[in-house]
């Protein structure tokens, strides 16, 4: 369990971060770029719940994003979970294939590209779902130097799909969708 008495600990004036592991890495390395996308696409979630009539989902999405920095957080080549280390795990990115079979499976079919918007809610999913792309390029960039979790791969990429169905879903299952019009301002 984690208990927090003291915010700030001065650690980190030098300009590291400590990790899981108890290493410190500059807070502009690679690892944590990745750590703090992950983090911003859960921030934008808290802000997506606030427009959503049932938000359950996206709050046990929102834990598993803590998961997921956790995961991102401990280095290593080992990704098996343990009491003590945090990982991903495939269960979680079965979990989110089966919500986005789900939620698709009463949408009509795409006859466009759809814009970001046609309600607040859709809108807010939208950027959730942009800013969970956003972790996921950082995810790569990391897993281009060092080891990343499968699973913490596939489940951010996941991700960024059940927000895009669930942000069609929420604009009346599709219908409020905003279609886009290619060169129609020309």
């Amino acid at each position: 369990m984690v208990r927090l008495t003291k915010i700030y600990t001065r650690t980190g004036d030098d300009g590291t971060t400590g990790l899981v592991d108890g290493s410190r890495l500059p807070k502009h390395s690679a690892r944590l770029e990745a750590v703090g996308a992950v983090d911003e696409a859960n921030s934008v979630l808290g802000w997506a719940v606030l427009a959503l009539e049932e938000a359950d989902a996206i709050v046990r999405i929102q834990n598993d994003l803590f998961d997921l920095g956790a995961d991102l957080a401990t280095p290593g080549d080992d990704f098996a979970p343990s009491d003590m280390v945090l990982r991903i795990v495939s269960t979680q990115v079965d979990w989110l294939e089966n919500q986005i079979d789900a939620v698709n499976e009463n949408l009509e079919p795409l006859r466009s590209f759809i814009l970001p918007g046609g309600s607040e809610a859709s809108a807010r999913l939208h950027l959730a779902r942009a800013q969970a792309r956003r972790a996921e390029r950082a995810m790569t960039a990391l897993a281009a130097e060092s080891p990343v979790n499968p699973a913490a791969l596939a489940y951010v990429n996941r991700l960024s799909d059940y927000l895009f169905v669930l942000a069609r879903a929420v604009n009346s299952g599709g219908a409020g969708d905003v279609l886009w019009k290619p060169g129609a301002n020309r």
